[in-house]
């Protein structure tokens, strides 16, 4: 048995679960989600939690068994919390700012880079060098940041360019000096 699988998703007070067949729609004060899942696999609301099970142990029923009881769980927090990526613009010259619902980046090109903000997900830019994305889906809210961070990749020498936060950049050395050994 999965050990992720079978675990219950426990439904705090405030967010409404709505079962219809394999489609599961969670309501909460950060939103609405709703997913399509395996109709292989039974999903059933008991009480105030959500239980996954599976028909038998295929590979690939224990497989969907994790994957469908964590996607469900990761709605569930997304509609009550929340999920939020900070990213860290590094560079001389480099800067974010937001204008209107875009987020505008000088990333040392010969212009600016403009990305509009899209449904699901909100840009604030506290500071012009760092940059938080927020939004109920955990998976819109990582490719969103993946995509803006995928404008300047950080670079191993100087570091420049997009980061997540917290995220260790591996330093290279530069061209060594002639003659140097």
């Amino acid at each position: 048995m999965s050990r992720i699988g079978k675990m219950p998703i426990t439904v705090p007070a405030g967010v409404e679960v709505k079962i219809d067949g394999s489609k599961v729609t969670v309501k909460g004060p950060k939103g609405e989600l709703s997913r399509e899942f395996s109709p292989e696999l039974g999903i059933k609301l008991e009480g105030t939690e959500i239980i996954v099970t599976r028909p038998d142990d295929q590979k690939e029923h224990r497989a969907l068994h994790g994957l469908t009881r964590s996607l469900i769980a990761n709605m569930v927090v997304g509609v009550t919390e929340g999920y939020k990526k900070v990213l860290e613009v590094n560079g001389v010259g480099y800067r974010a700012q937001k204008q209107g619902k875009d987020l505008v980046l000088n990333l040392g090109y010969s212009h600016q880079v403009v990305v509009p903000e899209i449904e699901g997900i909100s840009i604030e830019v506290p500071s012009p060098n760092s940059i938080v994305i927020t939004g109920a889906d955990k998976q819109a809210v990582g490719q969103f940041a993946a995509d803006v961070r995928k404008k300047r990749p950080p670079e191993p020498y100087k570091g420049k360019g997009i980061k997540y936060e917290g995220e260790h950049i591996r330093r290279k050395e530069g061209k060594a000096a002639k003659g140097a050994k």
